[in-house]
């Protein structure tokens, strides 16, 4: 069956179990299926296609067994193609107790043999995600700061629309900065934008990260000489921080499932520029996903930290980065 992105929310879930989402924009994707696994509350496993079609058994066995701890299975399967239909079909018809099965597909074409499974069968909800436009930017901008009830201009919202180039995930990026930055403010102008939101004024900060995470000590050190950072600039290197780590464990964790650097490298979004591979696969030798589980842990207890000491919120700051930087961390 299928229904519209934006009609999901409203949507019974809970009579359903299987779904198809499919498209381009994977930052509106994920924005749901973080939505059902929250309305689930149930942990999720995520699988790719490749991994489950090369062994079929393992899978079914997963999804059988019982465990004492997880009465309910929610499994987000990606990369799926016209290959694992048969299987899904196959799982739907031996209905499964307290199972939900997320599809993360690319772009499937109308004759997709899935796709038009999911259409046209109504035990499942298949879902497109088309890119964004300006209009749909411009009302995502607008309901965050209605929620934040922070004041902005159209003018200043239009700024951060063009400066996310499009994509809701850079989108996304540019209001956590904008947060991270203005937490106190009640009202924000273009000026604030400006500043926030050009790449080039945040290029020091972007650098003092990645310098930290690829254990740089002496470069990490230079940095915090040259550059004159103050309380007001921790929370937004501390987001910096949460943004890069994140973006390391969804690379750590496709090569830990089988994928070389290369191919997890390109597969992840938004896409890393290519001056910067050089650099994260630094950074990949020290942070193992287990490692950027608990770096991310660590960031969060940090940022606590910062905004309730924000007078010394500095001084936590650089301590924080000189412990990361040890080698034997």
């Amino acid at each position: 069956m299928i229904i519209k992105n934006f009609e999901f929310k409203k949507l019974k879930k809970e009579t359903f179990s299987f779904f198809l989402f499919y498209g381009d924009n994977q930052a509106f994707k994920d924005e749901l299926i973080n939505l059902l696994t929250k309305e689930r509350n149930v942990s999720k496993t995520i699988y790719y296609e490749h991994e489950i079609l090369k062994n079929t058994n393992v899978f079914f066995e997963t999804i059988s067994s019982k465990s004492f701890f997880d009465n309910e299975k929610l499994i987000i399967i990606k990369k799926t193609t016209d290959k694992i239909k048969d299987l899904i079909q196959e799982v739907i018809e031996k209905k499964f107790d307290q199972l939900t099965i997320i599809l993360d597909s690319d772009n499937l074409e109308k004759r997709s043999k899935l796709r038009t499974f999911f259409e046209k069968d109504k035990q499942t909800i298949c879902v497109p995600f088309y890119p964004d436009n300006d209009q749909t930017l411009f009302k995502l901008t607008s309901d965050f700061f209605i929620k934040k009830k922070i004041g902005i201009s159209a003018q200043s919202i239009n700024l951060i629309v063009d400066r996310s180039n499009g994509k809701r995930q850079h989108l996304n990026n540019e209001l956590e900065k904008i947060e991270a930055l203005m937490y106190s403010k009640k009202k924000i102008d273009i000026g604030d934008i400006e500043k926030i939101t050009n790449l080039s004024s945040n290029h020091d900060i972007s650098e003092l990260v990645d310098t930290c995470l690829a254990k740089n000590k002496n470069k990490l050190n230079d940095i915090i000489n040259e550059n004159n950072f103050s309380n007001d600039d921790t929370i937004l290197i501390i987001r910096t921080f949460l943004l890069k780590a994140k973006r390391l464990l969804k690379i750590s964790d496709k090569i830990e499932n089988n994928f070389n650097f290369e191919s997890a490298i390109t597969s992840i979004k938004p896409p890393v520029f290519w001056k910067d591979k050089e650099l994260i696969k630094k950074q990949i030798h020290f942070w193992s996903t287990e490692k950027t589980i608990n770096l991310i842990k660590e960031i969060n207890k940090t940022e606590y930290l910062l905004k309730k000491h924000f007078t010394i919120s500095l001084n936590i700051l650089i301590d924080f980065m000189f412990d990361k930087v040890k080698k034997s961390q």
